[in-house]
């Protein structure tokens, strides 16, 4: 994984990932986070519900952007600033998930990134898309792709890896979220 520079990024840089949801991914992500909205979990209750069937979290699918940014665009090392999502379409057990970014604004003299985000089902179909904002690292990084197992000293699913860092930020995120509200001055995209 490169983790790039704001130098080393442009207006239209683009980067994406593909994974496949399977019943596993779900059931881990709903163990990991503690989401026990049946609508995730229990077949019977799902069947009755307008999707017919159990569907992905909508924040497993976002969590998909969330890889895209932290290990290809910018890559390791970038931090996020904001992130919004509009849900278009249910995500179910068997359909592959695209997710991609593409960069829209580039701040230089503040070290910050516009990133259109979206996510697309196999049909080509757009399931969520937003925007956000990151702060790319300020040094080039190299990182190897299977580091973050081992420095973590455990071997866990993709899925609990990133509930185990999802937990790691909220519990130390007071501090970081002050920190963050220091260094970031909100504005209107496209301003």
């Amino acid at each position: 994984m490169t983790g790039r520079t704001i130098e080393e990024l442009a207006v239209g840089d683009t980067a994406e990932l593909t994974r496949p949801i399977t019943a596993e991914t779900i059931r881990e992500f709903v163990d990991a986070t503690g989401d026990d909205n049946p609508l995730h979990s229990d077949e019977a209750f799902a069947a009755t519900t307008r999707f017919g069937q159990i569907i992905a979290p909508g924040i497993l699918t976002g969590g998909l952007v969330s890889a895209v940014i932290g290990t290809r665009l910018p890559g390791p090392g970038t931090v996020y600033l904001s992130q919004n999502f509009r849900f278009l379409r249910p995500v179910r057990i068997g359909d592959v998930i695209t997710a991609r970014v593409e960069v829209t604004e580039v701040l230089r003299d503040r070290n910050r990134l516009a990133l259109r985000t979206v996510c697309v089902n196999q049909a080509g179909e757009i399931v969520i898309e937003g925007e956000a904002w990151v702060m790319p690292s300020k040094v080039h990084i190299e990182y190897a792709e299977s580091q973050p197992a081992r420095s973590w000293g455990v071997a866990c699913a993709p899925a609990a890896l990133a509930v185990q860092a999802m937990s790691f930020w909220a519990t130390s995120g007071l501090a970081f979220a002050a920190r963050m509200v220091e260094l970031w001055e909100p504005r209107p995209l496209g301003s």
